[in-house]
């Protein structure tokens, strides 16, 4: 008699989780579309012939890309709108840019096959775009590579058609998943998503986010253990995926899957409610946006306003500098999207790790501490001009603000400030519509010195924006996208807590609008300090928008600020992060009893 199978051992695997939710369902494994290249030798009669070849791969993929366009139109309208955006940033890419260009190039001068010459030029965009700090460019990689994937199968004739035969309550797990793999999921069909490789602001990761999948990425030996068909758990809170769960693990995972749906169903009915505390105090939420096309994500998850506008996605990827008529159509779209909320537009910030290659920047030895932000922008003035002339033209459709990024010292605010009255003459003189009054100009505090010296930055701005990211980044000396250092990477550390705290009071006594941008604003972890340190501004992803609404309305602002008291006067980050995670009973509200702020 043949003995029984022996049941699947289950296996816990650990990833980044970078979309909140609990999916059950069976694995689909997904095998990339890895595609060898050879490279031969091309004799000089058969360049042209080579170059023709290489601009029909072209043409099909334009196509393509236009027959992906006409699908996502069908998703939801998040969805719908970030898949839109970068399949035009695939349309520009494959209409005579620097990768058309440059694999012309070389095979015009390397006397090479268009296989090889797109995957050079390929590997070579996409390794600028991985030496980028930010994690949404370095993020963007992965699509030029999936871009370089399409052209080399176009060349070779090889057809690919993942997802054909997906059962419903699939969970895909593969190595990664490219933009044109995650156009042909359907949410209805699909549980989940966890990949090997991949990070938080990648595409796989917005797009899970966008149609409200659960995704955990950047899990470790994934594909070593991925089995077509056998039971998954994806727990997209804690980063965790488990395949072949025990009966008691799985029925514990299916409540919490029930408890997520009901609080996301609860957190819904947030959207039209204020951010008020149980005291009264009203905060104010907005949202953190790369590009335009997040705008409907934005008002969607009940934003105030835009907190801030990342205007380098109008800069990368090209060999040349927009102008002020593109910029400004830019900028007119998300002021005009946002139907009279205010709208914070960050001057440009590349130079140093953001390379544009238009812009021509050398990164320097020490890129972090280059030529950078505004330090670039007043190293070359006509940038600088031609976008605060762009945005003042934008300030006629709405409300406007303009916040100038890594500012150190009063002397370059001053200096922009001097260029933006240059350009209202200007633009006053040709008669432009403008903002009457002008939009405010605000500095981004995220070097410790300019926290430091707040006092005299606040008299020569209008409001004030504190980018913890850096802030954390620059005053710890760590580099949080160093893997060896990443987890000393702490912004509940004394002293950027203190600088925090200096700019606040700083602004107060300024009497000007304080917010913060930074990661921690997003994270109900922190909310209850933020507000006690004398913030009343937030703002994050457009995804966190309602879960910090709900840890706002469930706080009392004068326990909070007695915590924040507390947490000041401490020395030790473990001690301080003991009494900030204190501060919350099991329900989420602020704990009000004087046994939770007692020193011990």
């Amino acid at each position: 008699m043949p003995q029984a199978a022996a049941p699947a051992r289950e296996i816990v695997l650990t990833g980044m989780a970078v979309s909140r939710g609990i999916a059950i369902g069976t694995v689909y494994r997904h095998d990339s579309d890895h595609v060898a290249v050879a490279e031969t030798r091309i004799p000089a009669s058969r360049l042209a012939a080579e170059k023709k070849r290489f601009a029909a791969a072209v043409e099909t993929a334009q196509g393509q890309v236009a027959q992906m366009r006409a699908k996502a139109e069908g998703l939801d309208g998040a969805a719908a709108e970030e898949l839109g955006y970068l399949l035009d940033a695939y349309q520009q890419m494959l209409h005579g840019s620097r990768l058309v260009r440059g694999v012309e190039g070389r095979i015009e001068s390397e006397r090479i096959n268009a296989e090889a010459a797109v995957q050079h030029e390929i590997d070579s965009i996409a390794h600028v775009f991985e030496a980028m700090e930010d994690s949404y460019l370095s993020g963007r990689a992965a699509d030029v590579r999936d871009l370089g994937r399409r052209l080399i199968r176009n060349l070779i004739g090889r057809d690919w058609k993942p997802f054909q035969t997906l059962a419903k309550n699939s969970v895909i797990l593969g190595e990664e998943l490219t933009p044109a793999d995650t156009a042909l999921l359907d949410p209805k069909v699909v549980a989940g998503i966890a990949t090997q490789l991949g990070g938080a602001e990648s595409h796989t990761a917005i797009m899970a986010r966008s149609l409200g999948l659960p995704a955990v990425l950047g899990v470790a030996e994934l594909m070593r253990h991925a089995r077509t068909g056998d039971v998954v758990v994806i727990d997209g809170r804690n980063g965790r995926v488990v395949l072949n769960p025990s009966d008691d693990l799985l029925d514990a995972y299916r409540k919490m899957r029930a408890d997520f749906l009901r609080s996301r169903r609860q957190l819904a009915r947030l959207k039209d409610l204020p951010a008020t505390t149980r005291d009264g105090q009203r905060v104010q939420l907005e949202a953190n946006i790369e590009l335009p096309g997040e705008v409907a994500s934005a008002l969607a998850a009940g934003a105030e306003g835009i907190g801030l506008l990342r205007s380098e996605f109008l800069f990368m990827n090209r060999d040349d500098v927009p102008g002020e008529d593109e910029q400004f159509a830019a900028y007119q779209a998300v002021i005009q999207g946002m139907a009279g909320r205010e709208v914070t537009i960050r001057t440009l910030d590349v130079g140093g790790d953001k390379l544009a290659h238009g812009l021509g920047v050398n990164p320097g030895l020490n890129p972090a501490l280059g030529l950078r932000a505004v330090r670039l922008s007043l190293a070359r003035p006509e940038l600088l001009e031609t976008q605060l002339a762009a945005i003042l033209r934008a300030s006629a459709f709405g409300r406007v603000r303009i916040l100038v990024p890594m500012v150190a010292t009063v002397e370059e605010i001053q200096a922009v400030r001097a260029t933006l009255e240059k350009v209202v003459r200007r633009l006053k003189r040709a008669g432009v519509a403008m903002a009457d009054p002008l939009p405010p100009l605000g500095v981004m505090i995220e070097v410790p010195g300019a926290a430091l010296g707040a006092d005299a930055l606040a008299f020569n701005s209008d409001f004030f924006s504190i980018g913890t990211n850096d802030l954390t980044q620059y005053t710890l000396a760590i580099d949080r996208a160093d893997e060896a250092v990443a987890s000393l990477y702490n912004p509940l550390h004394p002293a950027v807590l203190r600088l925090i705290q200096f700019t606040t009071e700083a602004a107060k006594r300024a009497r000007i609008p304080v917010a913060v941008c930074g990661e921690v604003a997003g994270d109900p972890r922190y909310t209850a300090l933020l507000l006690g340190l004398g913030i009343r501004d937030l703002s994050m992803s457009a995804t966190n928008i309602a879960v910090v609404k709900q840890r706002v309305r469930g706080l009392d602002l004068s326990a909070a600020s007695r915590m924040a008291r507390l947490v000041m006067e401490q020395s030790d980050a473990a001690r301080i992060a003991g009494l900030v995670d204190g501060f919350s009973s099991p329900d989420g509200t602020a704990n009000r009893t004087s046994a939770t702020l007692m020193p011990t």
